[in-house]
């Protein structure tokens, strides 16, 4: 045993009052997704476990911990898009994580307004400072080490479209800290926000 040191197997739990893993692994950015069914009933929800993975072409995705409207729609329709939350939004954002039938629209729950996207069919929230238009490229069910099955469904998508709100492009070079964009802590409410004054640079070695 490590001295100074918690450790634990998952598979035979943490002892400790909430699981860390997810505040270990975080802040984590947000998936914001919206999707339509084949009838035309949308659906917006935030992923926690959210990241890109690809430059060219720029790939995101998201899991979804079981196979929920997210996923169906877009198995369905081949199309999402993923939107930056942002401290401005984070009431409608959190809103629209809400448990409704599919039939629900959380852009009308959360007061958010759906505008036409320029490539994909599918909406996206009109009030978000960026969004990505995505084409569906790969759904991975997960597996345990041992190859079990997981109820849980990776959603990789290409972007192909981007929207910038133009106050966020200093010299067309993108702002990171000018969106305060939001991001997922651990435990069952925290979030953090990403501000000017956090920023560090450091070069890569030549």
């Amino acid at each position: 045993m490590r001295d100074g040191f918690h450790f634990y197997e998952p598979r035979q739990g943490h002892d400790l009052p909430h699981d860390p893993f997810n505040a270990i692994v975080g802040p984590r950015p947000i998936g914001w997704i919206s999707s339509r069914d084949r009838d035309g009933h949308l659906n917006l929800a935030p992923y926690s476990f959210f990241n890109a993975f690809n430059y060219t072409p720029p790939i995101v995705g998201f899991s979804s911990i079981g196979y929920k409207d997210s996923v169906r729609n877009i198995e369905a329709t081949g199309e999402f898009c993923w939107h930056l939350a942002t401290r401005a939004l984070a009431e409608q954002m959190n809103a629209s994580c809400a448990a409704v039938a599919p039939e629900v629209d959380e852009f009308a729950l959360a007061g958010l307004t759906p505008r036409s996207s320029r490539v994909v069919g599918v909406p996206h929230v009109a009030e978000a400072r960026v969004t990505f238009e995505c084409r569906l490229s790969q759904v991975v069910r997960l597996q345990a080490a041992d190859g079990t099955s997981l109820d849980t469904w990776l959603v990789l998508g290409e972007v192909v479209g981007v929207h910038i709100d133009k106050q966020l492009l200093r010299d067309g070079v993108y702002q990171t800290a000018a969106a305060h964009p939001i991001l997922r802590g651990g435990g069952p409410a925290d979030y953090f926000e990403i501000s000017a004054e956090q920023n560090f640079k450091m070069a890569r070695p030549t």
